[in-house]
C-alpha cells in the first residue's frame, strides 16, 4: 500500500512541476530572500525582479536560516497578550476546527510522533516556553498538568489541519510529521 502512495506522490510532484503554480512560484522565489539585505535593497530587488526581469533571473537567492532556528529563547521576550476572539474576524479554536471540517478516523496510525518524548518537558518548555502550544493553529499540542511530572505535552492528533507548522517550526526538530491516511484531515466545505 505504501508503494502505491509513494507512486501517487511522484505523480503529484510531476504534475505540480508542469503546472502554472510551479511557474508562478518560480517567478516569485527571490522576493523574500531579497529582504535579508534590508528593507530598501529588498524593495529595489523585488521591483527589478518583478517588473524588469519577470522572474527570469538565472540565480536563486538563498533564504537565511531555517524557521526552526529562528525561535529565540523565551526569556528574551515578553509574553504576548492576545485579545479574545470576537466571533466576527477572529474565532476560538473549537469554532475554527468545526469550520475546517477536520475529520480523522479514530483507528488510523498516529502521524505525529516525537523523536525523543523527553524533549518537550526538558528543553522546549523551560527554554522556549512550550512553543508547540502557540505555533499550532489547531491546538494539537497542549501542555497539561500531570500530578507526578508537572506539565506534560499532550498531542491531540485528531485536531491536525495538516499545515506542517510543527514540522517546520519546532526549535528542536523533535516532531516527526508523516503523511496521514488518505481521506482524513481538513475538508473546508463550509468556509
Amino acid at each position: 500500500n505504501n508503494l502505491s502512495e509513494g507512486s501517487q506522490m511522484e505523480l503529484y510532484w510531476d504534475a505540480l512541476q508542469k503546472s502554472w503554480i510551479w511557474e508562478e512560484l518560480h517567478r516569485a522565489r527571490n522576493y523574500r530572500p531579497a529582504f535579508e539585505y534590508g528593507l530598501f535593497p529588498g524593495l529595489a530587488f523585488s521591483a527589478l525582479e518583478r517588473y524588469l526581469l519577470r522572474g527570469k533571473l538565472p540565480l536563486t537567492l538563498k533564504h537565511g536560516k531555517p524557521d526552526h532556528k529562528s525561535t529565540d529563547i523565551a526569556s528574551t521576550h515578553a509574553p504576548i497578550k492576545y485579545p479574545k476572539p470576537d466571533g466576527q474576524v477572529s474565532f476560538d479554536v473549537p469554532t475554527s476546527l468545526y469550520r475546517s471540517n477536520t475529520n480523522h478516523e479514530h483507528d488510523q496510525p498516529v502521524h505525529l510522533k516525537l523523536r525523543d518524548p523527553r524533549i518537550p518537558e526538558l528543553v522546549n518548555l523551560p527554554k522556549f516556553a512550550g512553543p508547540e502550544a502557540r505555533y499550532c493553529p489547531a491546538r494539537v499540542y497542549e501542555y497539561v498538568s500531570d500530578e507526578k511530572l508537572g506539565l506534560k505535552l499532550q498531542i491531540n492528533a485528531q485536531n491536525c489541519l495538516h499545515c506542517k507548522a510543527c514540522d517546520i517550526k519546532d526549535p528542536t526538530q523533535n516532531i516527526e510529521w508523516t503523511v496521514p491516511e488518505g481521506g482524513g484531515g481538513p475538508g473546508y466545505t463550509i468556509m
